[in-house]
Formats: structure tokens, C-alpha cells, sequence
């Protein structure tokens, strides 16, 4: 099955019920999931790319580089900016990265570590912390801590769905 493309997402964050302990749980479990789902696979498969697109280890590297956009974006909520920080939406960083030279280890050892920094400043806000908001950049739509967290879990997901499909490639 195809998923839609990232940009093509549409997001409703319309919701009043506080989910944040579920998010937290999900962004937590990322870095256990793509262990896992990675485990056994050859480095050629690790590398390879379908499509043009990025291999699995790329779009690991992928969700580490946007890690600190995420952590910059919680900071601007809480020190009360009008708008959160904008990103390379051309993803130059992961394409420059050149992730595919870096050992699996390596990658997902990099990606527990900043996590758990996310992670840590996630569980120390207040319940009145995660409803604070901004204007996202590009939807042009504001965003609660609370739905920001929610969008950086199904961009999460979504990299977990791609190299899913990138594992059924291999023969």
C-alpha cells in the first residue's frame, strides 16, 4: 500500500484531551522500533537506495538530523515566539550526511541520544507547558507543544512505514 507523501499530510489538531503521556510513549519507542526493524539486515540492504529515494539507513539519519529542529521548535513555544523556527524543507542536511558511511551502531546509538534528550524535556513540562502554542512555519496553522510532539510522532511513523517498505524489497 502506498502511503501519501509527507508534504501532502494533512493535520487536524482540533483536539482538546490531553494524549501528551501516549506521545511521549510513542516518540520513546522510535528508537527501540528501528532497532529492531533494522536488526539482521545485511549493510547492502542498509544502503541501498529504491527508487531514488533514501536507503534505510538515510532515513534513520533522516529523523536524527531533524531531532534538534524539534528541540528548537519546544524552545521557541516555551520562551513564548510568535512562530517556531523554520526547516530546510529541501532536507540538505540528511542528503549531505552521507549516512550510508556510517555504521548502523553508530546511527542508531546517535538516535537514543538525542531522543532521550527530547524525551527528558518533554517529561519535565507541566500540563499547562504543553498546551502553549506557536504558528508552525509552513502550515501556517498554530500548534500547541502538545500537536507539535503529535507531528514529529507521525513523521516518526512515517519514516517507520518507508523503511518497512524498504525491507520488503529485500529478497
Amino acid at each position: 500500500m502506498k502511503q501519501v507523501k509527507w508534504f501532502e499530510r494533512r493535520f487536524d489538531f482540533s483536539f482538546q484531551q490531553n494524549i501528551f503521556p501516549s506521545i511521549v510513549e510513542r516518540l520513546e519507542a522510535t528508537p527501540i522500533l528501528l532497532r529492531n526493524k533494522v536488526s539482521n539486515i545485511s549493510k547492502e540492504h542498509l544502503i541501498s537506495k529504491a527508487n531514488g529515494k533514501w536507503s534505510i539507513q538515510e532515513n534513520i539519519g533522516h529523523i536524527i538530523d531533524l531531532e534538534p529542529i524539534w528541540q528548537g521548535r519546544l524552545k521557541d513555544i516555551l520562551s513564548g515566539k510568535a512562530e517556531m523556527r523554520s526547516i530546510d524543507l529541501e532536507n540538505k542536511k540528511t542528503n549531505l550526511a552521507l549516512h550510508n558511511n556510517k555504521n548502523m551502531n553508530s546511527l542508531l546509538e546517535e538516535l537514543f541520544n538525542i531522543r532521550a534528550l527530547t524525551i527528558k524535556k518533554l517529561k519535565n513540562l507541566s500540563e499547562k507547558d504543553i498546551y502553549k502554542q506557536a504558528l508552525h512555519p509552513r502550515l501556517k496553522t498554530p500548534m500547541r507543544i502538545m500537536d507539535l510532539f503529535l507531528f514529529v510522532a507521525e513523521h516518526d511513523a512515517h519514516h517507520l512505514s518507508r523503511i518497512a517498505e524498504l525491507k520488503s524489497y529485500i529478497k
